[in-house]
């Protein structure tokens, strides 16, 4: 058995096109949109009447997913969680960003909740945490070169 590398990042959403609008400016590509439901989802997801709407997402260079997922059937019946980034469970998403002063200052230009200013790592990276739509916590990454 061999793994070859992680294929995508399942991220469940309320509101569809207010998530896939946020990370098309925040610099992703759409690489594919489909709705699924029928037995088959059921077996996958493990639920009952599963119908489903995703957007594909992927970095310029190709090499990360996301897949944004709105569960139409069934429905969660909880508001949206505000996690912090210490709560159990899979919690950010990362991206290696160029010039992360100018991505956090557009994300504050637009209302992104920005966790504290920009942090310097040793003498290797500058990072950076921010809030995403409906809670998803992204950390910015620059390599200090």
């Amino acid at each position: 058995m061999m793994i070859h590398r992680i294929d995508h990042v399942g991220v469940i959403v309320n509101d569809l096109s207010a998530a896939k609008e946020f990370f098309l400016d925040f610099g992703l590509k759409v690489q594919g949109e489909w709705e699924m439901e029928g037995e088959l989802m059921d077996q996958v997801f493990g639920l009952n009447d599963v119908k489903v709407a995703c957007v594909g997402l992927g970095t310029p260079d190709g090499q990360a997913w996301i897949e944004l997922i709105k569960f139409y059937m069934p429905s969660d019946e909880k508001d949206i969680q505000q996690p912090f980034a210490n709560t159990l469970g899979i919690r950010h998403v990362a991206f290696a960003v160029e010039d992360i002063e100018a991505v956090v200052a557009k994300l504050k230009k637009k209302g992104t909740e920005i966790f504290c200013e920009i942090q310097y790592y040793k003498d290797s990276y500058k990072l950076c945490y921010c809030r995403g739509p409906e809670g998803i916590i992204l950390e910015l990454a620059e390599r200090i070169k």
